[in-house]
């Protein structure tokens, strides 16, 4: 309601009612037109308001574990992240699919992996779930929010479609031009090389980094290229030629770092700011990170147990070696959070930093895979001695034989990791460091293989700053945030006219507010390792026919008092639950017995 003195003025601008004394049909009209002054008044710049809908990027790491970053409790330097998560909100009770294809299907999709295609790997296994690639039943995030007048980016791994180095160019139909997005670069493979990417895409076109006109050497750090920088680069590319070509729209940016995967590779820069911080040796650094973890609140020791790290897990003959892929390892971190910040300036110099929705988390836990760790390769050679490669020459192997300038690319305890000419992963003992305090890893959905960091950020749309969000989530939910948040309209048809499936998840928005979300549980599937999480108890199985195994994650999120022979009847009610999602989500009859 306006104040008296501005119905005053009203009167007074009203020539024909000077004067006179108002009768009560005319004091009636104005008295409705001034109370309806307020909402003409602001009506427009509500409107404005309304449609000035959040730009949405979602940050996915690969490999990392629940405590490799600082503000979770990690040693390791990253403050970009941090930051956000001061601003924001984290969540400590996030899950993933505990595997790089299925988490990447799911995320895009907001369906548990198998229902999009994606229950294994890139293989057909001749069951719905189990195809290999996203099917013509799902539809991507960038597909939903594009008709709604989003433009849609991607920069880093996609790995949600086959592809053979055989035939690279064979079928591009789930590429990610032809899956929603305005613009790609980066990876369709899975794992590579950060010097020498196999798969390397901009767009449609396979490239070369070496003779790239539109990311030319010269203008890369000492003037080589390394994948971590190449993804920053262009998702920061995106951001400004949004801004300059497309400013009225909002946008969604998808950015999907392969830091930190095997093979450990990093800028010697990055790299000699860890030398000498694992000398103190697998169980301090765990010890310190878990008393962190305690300090900032993301776990409990009531519900934690920091266990020691078996001696057979732990590298005694080459620890010098063992030490140096860790340090690499943090090295490779601390890039990615220097390319975060790289974003968020660039969000900041367009003017679009208040109004961007800001979500990082993790595709698995930490990787106790030991891929390169025991070849029998010696020492760094003198000179090249292989022929340099063109530098037109597409990279087509996971792993390359030969860098570039010729040296062969190495493994085994004498290929100090770092140099484009070693390949190696950190292991099972760095592992269990990285997902302090829990239990196993990728592949496995125990805690340490499924438990991932979540930073929300958003000035204008999230209330909470540097809160604990202990709700539980999962990442189908990022596909129901980004529907709620963009006013897009999930399709029940799509792909010509294929039926699509419901959404699995729930919007994260209300807990953006402080206020609570509904749901029943959360359900897991992968190479037989088997979960169903309804409210705080955990049922949990490793492998097809593993005995199922009962946590009340409440007290116990490090999974060591199995339950289950305690509490029949819960053990026996999330068994039906579980089976019920198997049957549905196209979990049966594909999962191997």
């Amino acid at each position: 309601m306006l104040p008296f003195t501005a119905f005053e003025s009203l009167v007074r601008m009203t020539p024909h009612l000077r004067g006179r004394s108002l009768n009560r049909p005319v004091t009636l009209i104005i008295a409705l037109i001034v109370m309806a002054l307020p909402q003409l008044v602001e009506a427009p710049r509500l409107h404005a308001e309304s449609n000035e809908r959040p730009n949405i990027i979602y940050i996915l790491a690969d490999d990392m574990g629940f405590s490799d970053i600082g503000c979770y409790g990690s040693e390791i330097e990253t403050p970009v992240l941090d930051s956000l998560a001061e601003n924001g909100l984290r969540f400590t009770q996030f899950y993933n699919t505990a595997r790089c294809c299925p988490t990447r299907a799911s995320l895009l999709t907001g369906l548990y992996p198998h229902q999009a295609g994606v229950g294994h790997m890139m293989e057909d296994r001749g069951h719905d779930g189990y195809r290999g690639q996203l099917n013509r039943r799902c539809v991507t995030i960038a597909e939903v929010l594009r008709p709604a007048g989003y433009r849609t980016y991607l920069s880093g791994k996609w790995h949600v479609t086959p592809f053979s180095n055989k035939a690279p160019d064979a079928d591009k139909s789930n590429w990610p031009r032809q899956r929603g997005f305005d613009r790609f670069y980066g990876t369709i493979h899975g794992a590579g090389s950060f010097w020498d990417p196999n798969s390397l895409t901009r767009d449609n076109t396979r490239i070369s980094p070496a003779s790239d006109p539109e990311y030319p050497l010269e203008s890369q750090v000492d003037g080589e290229f390394y994948y971590t920088d190449a993804i920053t680069d262009h998702a920061t590319r995106f951001i400004q030629e949004h801004h300059e070509e497309s400013a009225d729209k909002p946008f969604f940016l998808y950015v999907a770092y392969t830091a930190a995967h095997w093979p450990m590779h990093a800028r010697e820069r990055d790299i000699a700011k860890y030398e000498g911080r694992y000398d103190a040796g697998y169980d301090a650094i765990r010890d310190s990170r878990y008393q962190r973890m305690l300090d900032l609140g993301v776990i409990d020791a009531e519900s934690t147990v920091n266990w020691p790290i078996p001696d057979s897990w732990k590298v005694k003959n080459h620890w010098e070696w063992d030490k140096r892929n860790m340090e690499v390892y943090a090295a490779m971190v601390d890039s990615m959070d220097q390319g975060i910040g790289k974003i968020v300036q660039s969000l900041k110099s367009t003017g679009q930093y208040d109004n961007t929705l800001i979500c990082f988390l993790q595709d698995n836990g930490g990787c106790a895979e030991s891929f390169g760790r025991n070849g029998k390769h010696g020492p760094r050679a003198a000179e090249p001695n292989l022929a340099p490669l063109p530098a037109d020459h597409l990279q087509m192997d996971m792993a390359p034989k030969q860098t570039r300038d010729g040296y062969p690319v190495r493994g085994g305890h004498q290929a100090m990791a770092g140099p484009a000419d070693t390949y190696v992963a950190y292991g099972r003992g760095w592992a269990t460091v990285s997902n302090t305090p829990f239990r196993e890893y990728k592949h496995w959905v125990h805690e340490g293989g499924i438990s991932t960091p979540l930073i929300a950020h958003w000035p204008r749309g999230i209330s909470r700053h540097g809160e604990l969000e202990s709700t539980p989530g999962h990442l189908v939910d990022l596909m129901a945030t980004a529907v709620d948040l963009s006013g897009a309209e999930y399709p029940q048809k799509f792909h010509g006219d294929n039926e699509i499936h419901p959404m699995e998840g729930r919007s994260l928005k209300p807990l953006f507010e402080g206020q609570s979300i509904d749901r029943e549980a959360i359900f897991w599937e992968h190479e037989g390792n088997r979960a169903v999480r309804a409210g705080d108890y955990k049922l949990v199985a490793k492998g097809p026919k593993g005995a199922w195994e009962l946590y009340d994650i409440s007290r116990d999120r490090s999974e060591q008092n199995d339950l289950s022979q305690e509490k029949p009847e819960i053990a026996e009610k999330l068994m039906s639950m579980w089976q019920e999602y198997a049957e549905r989500a196209f979990v049966l009859p594909g999962m191997r017995k």
